[in-house]
């Protein structure tokens, strides 16, 4: 799997879909990762740190679409509201406990995700989404 994944702060759907042919990186705050299934992880996530289903958050539309075509390469979509707020509430043993948990889901697929790195990951998406609502903003990811 070669993706590359760039979560961003935006003002709203709109701002965020106008990123959708370049990438957010040169306009707005935010993080870039790689080589992982960023729609499967961000329910993933919402499970493990907000609680819930991951088929019935899927079933719900969740990560909600914002602008592309998940067939045809670059896609953006939102983080929900329950995550977002998840993250901003979280603590660092919250935040590890998450990781751990991510990892160990990835790992029971194939996927390594080391521990470490899921840690590093959930700790800098906690400070964007944390930087992002102080401004009234949302949370995006752009994938290509």
């Amino acid at each position: 799997m070669s993706i590359i994944v760039e979560f961003f702060a935006a003002p709203d759907d709109a701002a965020a879909a106008r990123l959708l042919a370049t990438g957010p990186r040169r306009a707005c705050e935010s993080l870039s990762f790689g080589n992982f299934d960023p729609e499967e992880a961000v329910i993933e996530w919402e499970c493990l740190l907000a609680g819930g289903d991951f088929d019935e958050l899927a079933e719900a539309g969740e990560p909600r679409l914002v602008a592309g075509q998940e067939e045809d390469g670059c896609l953006v979509f939102a983080l929900s509201n329950r995550l977002s707020a998840a993250f901003a509430r979280a603590e660092q043993s919250d935040l590890r406990a998450a990781a751990a948990g991510w990892s160990s889901r990835r790992a029971k697929e194939g996927d390594v995700i080391e521990r470490e790195i899921a840690s590093v990951i959930l700790g800098d998406l906690a400070a964007l989404v944390s930087s992002a609502r102080r401004q009234g903003h949302g949370v995006y990811c752009w994938t290509a």
